[in-house]
């Protein structure tokens, strides 16, 4: 959710300030955002950057957050545009587009793997070099360690991809993992961590907490702003949230939805 601050008994936080809240227990273990006012811990608050309006926060979302954060750990970590190759799994999805759109701006020549062979125009536009396809990929074969190819991953699917994109990196190439669609579970080898000094960062977005959270909000709201945030998001407003679910449980939406609270 985003908006100004009615009352606050927190004093980083004044009356009429812009803000933004995700993660934590936001719509989980506590209501979420579909509310004109909502009450919640100031630890879950942060200040709107300079840069970013109240609606590119929330067309950036937690989807936004995930890829920031995952870009900065791995730069932390010492990757580069000049180490090579980034690939992104997932690519047609909303962590997957939005980082892709961030990396390509950074300067990275950008890899998008999908298993959606008609999302290729698309991914492109966003700023990715290449496509690989999924289909292109035979899981039987992989070996411990593969030859040589990306800097950097962005993983969102984990299982099997995860293991090749372990076995495909570069020396002490960086991975980051934030999802698993295509399984919980990972079956691979030290190789890649012992051999090649592989690094796999675990991308914790719901209970990352300050000051790295402003820090990747700061971020997003100067040299991380994707640039085609606009032509992927879609306003609703509130009474057509019931339609809304139905066409993504059906797979129907695509690119970023933000809900109009209040009008």
């Amino acid at each position: 959710m985003a908006g100004e601050v009615v009352e606050s008994a927190d004093q980083r936080f004044k009356h009429g300030e812009q803000v933004i809240a995700t993660s934590f227990d936001i719509g989980v273990s506590h209501h979420g955002g579909y509310a004109e006012f909502a009450r919640v811990p100031a630890k879950w608050v942060v200040h709107l950057p300079v840069g970013l309006s109240l609606f590119e926060s929330m067309a950036l979302g937690t989807a936004g957050f995930a890829a920031a954060l995952a870009i900065i750990r791995m730069e932390d970590n010492g990757l580069a545009p000049e180490n090579g190759q980034v690939i992104v799994t997932g690519a047609s999805g909303g962590v997957g587009g939005l980082a892709i759109d961030m990396l390509a701006q950074l300067g990275y020549e950008v890899v998008a793997l999908t298993s959606k062979e008609f999302e290729e125009d698309n991914l492109k536009a966003l700023g990715a070099a290449h496509v690989k396809l999924t289909s292109s990929i035979d899981h039987s074969k992989v070996r411990p360690l593969e030859a040589s190819q990306w800097a950097g991953a962005v993983d969102n699917v984990g299982g099997p991809i995860l293991h090749w994109l372990l076995a495909n990196m570069k020396q002490s190439g960086t991975v980051a993992s934030i999802g698993n669609a295509a399984s919980f579970k990972l079956e691979t080898t030290v190789f890649p961590f012992i051999l090649r000094g592989v690094s796999l960062l675990g991308i914790d977005t719901g209970y990352m907490s300050f000051p790295t959270r402003q820090r990747v909000w700061d971020r997003l709201g100067t040299d991380l702003r994707p640039s085609h945030l606009s032509k992927v998001t879609r306003t609703i407003e509130l009474d057509e949230l019931p339609n809304a679910f139905e066409n993504f449980i059906k797979g129907l939406v695509k690119g970023r939805t933000v809900v109009r609270v209040a009008r």
